[in-house]
């Protein structure tokens, strides 16, 4: 159960990220979550959207450069060491994390998660009672 996530690639200068942004408002795309990721001359943008196959879409037809990754979702604790138990849970299994970021909505604490060997994390995440979450229920939110 993976949901995807769009990474954009976009120029390390002033302004970029406000003009994707807006291209983002304009067409009616949602951001549910967010995460920037930097090198000298370029970024590179990952997010989660409540419309891949629209946003896709419109990216392509801007001609931004960007690429689309299956990532874990999970909900987690919204309290402290909510993250903790996640990511204890991960280690305990032997999965190791490439990255990670969270975000709240409607209430909830959720993150998202890349590693080396989904269907690895996927089975311990499960098995130790950790709720996963699926494209819909992020287009839902």
């Amino acid at each position: 159960m993976t949901i995807k996530q769009i990474s954009v690639f976009l120029e390390n200068k002033a302004g970029t990220l406000a003009e994707l942004t807006d291209f983002l408002h304009r067409h009616d795309i949602d951001m549910r979550a967010l995460s920037i990721a930097e090198a000298q001359d370029f970024g590179i943008v990952r997010m989660i959207v409540d419309d891949v196959y629209a946003t896709t879409n419109v990216l392509k037809e801007a001609g931004y450069v960007f690429s689309i990754t299956p990532v874990l979702a999970v909900k987690m604790a919204d309290e402290p060491g909510g993250l903790y138990k996640i990511l204890k849970v991960l280690g305990d299994g032997g999965i190791n994390l490439e990255y990670m970021y969270a975000f709240l909505a409607n209430h909830e604490a959720y993150t998202i998660l890349r590693v080396a060997d989904k269907d690895k994390a996927i089975d311990v995440l499960k098995r130790n009672g950790v709720t996963m979450v699926c494209q819909d229920e992020i287009a839902a939110l």
